[in-house]
């Protein structure tokens, strides 16, 4: 009785940290310092745990739900309190990986939500895995069934062996069904390691998530795109720029983010952008050549001549043996005529 009334009995006191590994910290207000944290240690809300490079904390709740931690990730543990008839808590994921199992407890409502800076996750009774990284939301159902609500107000259910991601506040992305053998079941594999019942040996593979999700959403966004689901698809290239920082991903990102706004959106001027930021942030990348290419095709037909002129000139020279020569030199003497 007593450990199911932590807030008449205990004050703040939300609950225990059962298991821990590696670098992890405490503190007791989002204005205080981070102190090394042991195991057992008592956690009261308002309490913020972080886990360093190598670090892994599990949090076992006063109702006995536990939250855990992989490495690189902060959770602020806002409020948590069992009542006769509810159950309520408020977490905060700033980044990081997370598991969240929250018990059933019949006879009890239940509102529980774990919040990022983009999305919240209500929870009922259920187990999922939650990956935060800047704006971007991954969320894998692993029982029951949860809803992931987006700041524009959109909201999805994610249910067992489902994979539902926002980013930028967007409406969430319809469920997705997690196939055995496919690079989703790879990286929810990978998630399950980093938060299970003990640490990984080694989080090289639990750091490499977000690569692996990015470059699933690529392929994801080209089968959004031939569906017809154009601003799904520009959502799914977005969440692959902000899951990874692998260049080469980023820049197929927005090759297809360009490609999407100029052959199916009829805009332009936003797919010329997604082209420029190609050319400034990874101009010696193969995928410049695309970029240079389709900017000075884009700036022909939208009547800056003297833009796409200097476009095609700058093609031909960084690329005397490109795969679109021949129609730049085409392009450049169409150009040159009065």
């Amino acid at each position: 009785m007593l450990l199911l009334l932590p807030s008449l009995v205990f004050g703040g006191t939300v609950g225990s940290v059962t298991k821990s590994k590696g670098s992890v910290f405490y503190r007791s207000g989002a204005s205080g310092s981070y102190l090394p944290l042991a195991t057992g240690k008592v956690v009261e809300a308002g309490g913020w745990l972080k886990t360093g490079r190598n670090g892994w904390v599990e949090l076992t709740l006063s109702d006995g739900s536990r939250f855990t931690l992989a490495n690189d990730t902060e959770l602020e543990v806002a409020s948590f309190a069992v009542g006769k008839e509810k159950r309520e808590g408020a977490f905060s994921l700033t980044g990081g990986k997370l598991r969240a199992a929250v018990v059933k407890l019949a006879g009890k409502q239940t509102d529980i939500k774990v919040r990022s800076a983009t999305a919240v996750a209500g929870i009922k009774g259920t187990e999922f895995l939650m990956l935060s990284r800047g704006p971007a939301n991954v969320l894998f159902g692993a029982e029951g069934t949860l809803s992931v609500t987006s700041t524009d107000g959109g909201s999805e259910p994610v249910a067992a062996d489902m994979l539902v991601q926002t980013t930028r506040g967007y409406r969430p992305l319809p469920p997705v069904k997690v196939e055995p053998g496919t690079p989703l079941a790879q990286a929810r594999e990978r998630f399950n390691e980093a938060t299970g019942g003990s640490p990984p040996a080694e989080w090289g593979e639990a750091d490499t998530l977000g690569d692996i999700i990015a470059r699933w959403n690529i392929n994801h966004g080209h089968y959004l795109a031939d569906s017809g689901k154009y601003q799904e698809a520009l959502h799914a290239f977005q969440l692959a720029l902000d899951l990874t920082e692998v260049a080469e991903i980023r820049g197929d990102s927005l090759l297809e983010r360009g490609a999407v706004y100029g052959r199916f959106l009829r805009n332009p001027e936003a797919a010329l952008a997604e082209y420029l930021l190609v050319l400034e942030r990874y101009p010696f990348l193969p995928q410049a050549e695309t970029a240079l290419f389709t900017a000075g095709q884009i700036q022909y037909q939208m009547g800056l001549e003297e833009q796409a002129r200097t476009r095609f000139t700058q093609y031909l020279e960084r690329y005397p043996a490109g795969r679109y020569r021949g129609s730049a030199e085409t392009i450049l003497k169409l150009l040159k005529k009065p």
